[in-house]
């Protein structure tokens, strides 16, 4: 099996996140303090110090010269700039770390940066991944003769108006007068819609100080009280009406630090629960109440019977995507359905407004419920079942799923690409909530690997796992030179069936094939890095054995897969859709 000794990285001379640090974000946040030696708060020193209020430790992305200045006031201060190839690779690491760490944040500069970072930053807001975006701008000053500068699009608004698309909110800090309150909105909006905002700072403005002493707002929306008693009366009756009640938990759940608020009701009442595929580890997949990820056709049968029967659907902070319903075969009747989340609240045909996700999920953890105890069905685990070793036999997708599935532990956060790399992780079993993480409703190819810096520079502690296609490799994979750099160790798991097996599936063509490069030579070019290439299933088992002992950097194996081999559950989906044609 070819291999190679990695060259030794380099260490980036941060430090790990304290537990303080790594706490969810949007709680008790701190006062913000005057930041120069003068004692009077600026406009990029308060950006910076309303950062760290918000527990974020680390802003990812590119210097460029309109935001130079800001960059070297991030360089002064306590937060770790952790650069990357690309600024949409930044947009991704940010979004990673934000589903890690609770809020995530990248610096680029104007229009050039800050228009690479759409697809990125479009994902997370798709997803609810709440980013801070912060770009540079031209001076307000330089700008009264409405010159041609560089990077400018049509005109000084561009930028700003094509995020006002992708955000929840956005500021252009042009004003001492108003800026410190934008800050705050913008904080507050990413904060409570879990959802990223956009801020520019134009380069005359980073050092401009207060005309008067600011402090920080603070935003505290509460449910109205008659429709939470209303919405808890009638969730209840039909939960204590039902004869086989389950719990769909989403991705809502992970996004607003509910998890312990949904177990309690689950294990207080018996209620079984499952996970979307977006949602998926919102709760250990190891709980004796959990039944897997329901996903419609694409899901196990075991499950899909289960929530199909159920006369009491209760929907958790799932959001309805055709990804999460298994391309819409999924089949819930919504005379039966409970449906929360932080944008609606519905049960059966009853819509309530001005009910907070949290305040009713609390109400229904204290409500009087009754539900009858239910025999939670039998699962077959014939696709994960043990890995058994045939040395010499080819690696099929069904064997290295069974594989990863063996080798998966509670030091492990799977971060999955788009294609059959999602597909078939959905049948992994993850050990901790909320060590799953892929763009499941989005589909972005060239998540994975980005993102799995993000993941590490938010918890140190955590090995990425992850399994990306090869096409999706292709967008992003000289990411991984940030791991080098970082003195990171992922292991990247390229599954080579030589272009894009999902698609092949849906339309076939030559325009499914892509270049077959030696995945496993990019150690080289990149100088660290360990890379296997992986034929049998021998060689397979002895590189992740391999990969697992090298904590010193990254580990990439090109896994060589038959073009037409694909998953479980892609293979389920199939068959489904075989019946409907």
């Amino acid at each position: 099996m070819p291999g190679r000794k990695p060259t030794k990285p380099t260490r980036a001379a941060g430090r790990s996140l304290s537990s303080k640090s790594m706490r969810r974000t949007g709680k008790s946040v701190t006062r913000a303090k005057p930041v120069n030696g003068k004692g009077k708060q600026t406009i990029g020193g308060y950006l910076i110090q309303r950062l760290q209020d918000y527990g974020v430790a680390d802003v990812f992305g590119i210097p460029g010269d309109f935001v130079l200045q800001f960059y070297g006031m991030l360089t002064d201060s306590p937060i770790r700039v952790v650069g990357t190839t690309r600024e949409d690779c930044a947009g991704y690491a940010a979004d990673g770390y934000a589903r890690v760490h609770g809020l995530g944040a990248v610096c680029v500069t104007y229009c050039v940066g800050g228009l690479s970072l759409c697809n990125s930053i479009a994902g997370a807001y798709a997803e609810k991944s709440p980013v801070i975006v912060i770009s540079g701008a031209p001076g307000i000053e330089e700008r009264r003769s409405d010159p041609l500068l560089h990077h400018r699009v049509r005109d000084f608004n561009t930028q700003r108006e094509v995020f006002e698309k992708l955000t929840v909110a956005t500021a252009l800090l042009d004003d001492p007068l108003t800026a410190f309150r934008e800050i705050d909105r913008c904080f507050e909006a990413a904060v409570r819609f879990k959802r990223p905002v956009f801020l520019e700072l134009p380069r005359d403005r980073v050092r401009t100080p207060a005309l008067f002493p600011h402090k920080p707002s603070i935003d505290n929306p509460r449910s109205e009280r008659e429709a939470l008693r209303e919405a808890l009366e009638e969730a209840a009756d039909a939960i204590n009406s039902a004869k086989q009640p389950v719990i769909i938990a989403g991705v809502e759940i992970h996004r607003f630090g509910l998890q312990d608020q949904v177990l309690k009701l689950a294990e207080k009442h018996g209620i079984p629960i499952c996970a979307t595929l977006l949602g998926k580890s919102v709760v250990s997949e190891k709980h004796p109440l959990y039944l897997g990820v329901y996903e419609g056709a694409m899901g196990r049968e075991d499950v899909r019977l289960f929530v199909e029967n159920s006369d009491c659907v209760i929907l958790l902070g799932a959001f309805m995507t055709d990804i999460n319903l298994g391309i819409f075969t999924a089949n819930l009747d919504p005379t039966k359905c409970v449906y929360a989340t932080s944008e609606k609240l519905r049960i059966r045909h009853h819509h309530f407004h001005d009910v907070l996700l949290h305040d009713f999920i609390r109400g229904l953890g204290k409500a009087d419920l009754h539900p009858p105890k239910c025999n939670l069905p039998r699962h077959r685990d014939d696709d994960n079942g043990p890995f058994v070793l045939r040395p010499d036999a080819k690696v099929t997708v069904r064997q290295l799923f069974r594989r990863i599935n063996d080798m998966l532990d509670e030091s492990m956060v799977v971060v999955a690409d788009v294609g059959d790399s999602l597909f078939a992780s959905a049948d992994l079993t993850i050990h901790q909530r909320t060590d799953f993480i892929s763009p499941a409703y989005y589909t972005s190819m060239g998540f994975a690997i980005p993102a799995a810096i993000g993941v590490q520079v938010a918890n140190r502690d955590r090995r990425p796992i992850v399994i990306v296609g090869d096409g999706a490799f292709q967008m992003t994979c000289l990411e991984l030179s940030t791991a080098v750099k970082l003195g990171f160790n992922p292991i990247v798991l390229v599954l080579n069936n030589k272009g894009y097996t999902t698609e092949r599936f849906l339309q076939d063509g030559p325009f499914n094939d892509i270049p077959n490069w030696e995945y496993h030579r990019l150690p080289d070019l990149l100088g660290g890095g360990w890379g296997f290439e992986v034929r049998t299933e021998g060689e397979l088992d002895q590189a992740l054995k391999a990969a697992l002992n090298n904590e010193d950097t990254f580990s990439l194996l090109n896994i060589h897969l038959e073009p037409n081999d694909i998953s479980p559950a892609l293979s389920r989906l199939t068959k489904r859709l075989s019946k409907r044609l």
